[in-house]
């Protein structure tokens, strides 16, 4: 009898430490994945072709010095080494794609990040989002991303194209009686765009705004970013006399726009352009000097404008100052553009924010792992170097995905540095308006 409750109580140990084995197995958290780092990143940008001088550049350096910094403390949690591996998009959307399926299917990273063009993350963000792969969008600003296509490992901290056109229209309505002595629906305005996803969707919630307002529409017209020659678009704005140009477009058609617009003597009140190549000052100086002072920009903030002791913590503002340090040594460049944060600030909360929640609570980096802990991303208002918080739209939102709490500012570029000019509660500079008579563009 002795031998056999032995025997029997042996079998219930064993049958115990199944089950106990089992119950394990089952409660390891959806997407757990073998923990052997290093977490591939394909990091994907134009880094040669005409975007690479409009911001691409400066943004893939923003987030390598990113990733630099995690590695430099252990990696994700300390332990979890991050491995970038580039790719050039050339600022053409088929490379782009090559390029994309390139790194996910034959360097086989885990995650593909950066994309600075919108007609490139346009038709990038469905292909990848197939493949069940995850895209983390740093910089491309078009509404037609997310807009309607419940993607479902596609994320964006960015802020949306039509955030662009709304509050360059705000801003001017705003001040127009105190600086135009005009009604807001007696102004003028203009609106001219790079006809690709980018610029289209800027202006278009620029109209809608202007019909909210009651401003008065004058001309809006597309052109190509690659077009030799923009005589004829001045022209036209010089027949429709507006108070007002919205301009969206890139660095060359930009330059090449403000030159034939100075030539031509089209005049005007004020310039309101909307990130890419407005973005890029030292670009714009290094073309015209300072014939581009007093030029307004809209794009989320450069982070060196913004007072560090309105970050949530101390650190936020120990690490935007170790950025900006890394980046003058790195380029010598005394404004350093809103797309060099763009690139670090959006890819910092996926290695500090996302990853480590993955990891922690779902197992892993695996996409499904990835895409549950961003949508419990809850970041507030000044937890970020750019200053906007983070929370992420969910299933069943029209624009799946897509950060809603990020904003924007107006930037004006006076006495050749670049000040925060709107909204009026975190200005740190009266806006210069209208264009002053040492302008060439001012109107006479």
């Amino acid at each position: 009898m002795n031998r056999r409750h032995a025997i029997l109580s042996l079998s219930l140990a064993c049958l115990a430490l199944v089950v106990l084995a089992a119950g394990a197995w089952m409660a390891a958290p959806a997407g757990a994945q073998a923990l052997k780092g290093p977490i591939k990143i394909g990091v994907l940008y134009d880094l040669t072709g005409p975007f690479a001088a409009a911001g691409a550049y400066p943004g893939s350096i923003g987030t390598r010095i990113a990733i630099d910094m995690v590695n430099e403390k252990g990696g994700v949690l300390g332990k979890y080494n991050l491995q970038a591996i580039a790719g050039d998009s050339q600022s053409k959307a088929d490379v782009a794609i090559n390029e994309a399926e390139r790194l996910l299917n034959v360097e086989k990273v885990d995650i593909l990040l950066g994309i600075y063009s919108s007609a490139i993350a346009v038709p990038l963000a469905e292909k990848v989002d197939k493949q069940n792969r995850v895209l983390w969008i740093t910089i491309a600003i078009s509404d037609a991303v997310f807009k309607g296509r419940d993607l479902k490992y596609t994320f964006r901290a960015q802020v949306p194209g039509s955030q662009f056109g709304q509050i360059s229209t705000r801003f001017i309505a705003d001040y127009a009686g105190e600086r135009f002595k005009m009604k807001p629906q007696d102004v003028r305005g203009a609106i001219i765009y790079e006809d690709g996803p980018y610029g289209t969707g800027v202006a278009a919630s620029g109209e809608a705004e202007m019909k909210k307002i009651g401003m008065r529409l004058v001309l809006k017209e597309g052109y190509s970013a690659a077009a030799p020659d923009l005589a004829s678009l001045v022209t036209k704005l010089k027949a429709a006399r507006p108070d007002v140009l919205f301009h969206t477009g890139y660095n060359p058609d930009i330059t090449l726009f403000l030159r034939q617009a100075k030539e031509l003597g089209l005049r005007m009140k004020a310039i309101v352009g909307h990130g890419a190549g407005y973005g890029q000052y030292d670009k714009l100086r290094e073309a015209f000097r300072e014939d581009v002072d007093h030029i307004f920009n809209v794009d989320p903030v450069a982070s060196q404008l913004l007072d560090p002791k309105k970050y949530t913590n101390a650190e936020l503002g120990r690490i935007r100052d170790e950025f900006l340090a890394r980046y003058k040594k790195e380029t010598g460049v005394a404004e350093i553009p809103p797309h060099a944060s763009m690139g670090f600030n959006n890819t910092w909360i996926l290695l500090t924010d996302v990853l480590p929640r993955a990891i922690q609570k779902y197992g892993g980096w695996s996409a499904d792992a990835i895409q549950k802990a961003a949508l419990e991303t809850d970041i507030p208002e000044g937890g970020t170097i750019q200053g906007y918080g983070v929370k992420f739209a969910g299933p069943g939102h029209e624009v799946r995905g897509q950060n809603l709490r990020a904003s924007l500012v107006v930037m004006q570029y006076i006495g050749g540095k670049t000040h925060v000019v709107y909204p009026k509660a975190i200005a740190t500079a009266s806006p210069v308006l209208p264009l002053p008579p040492t302008s060439p563009y001012a109107a006479r």
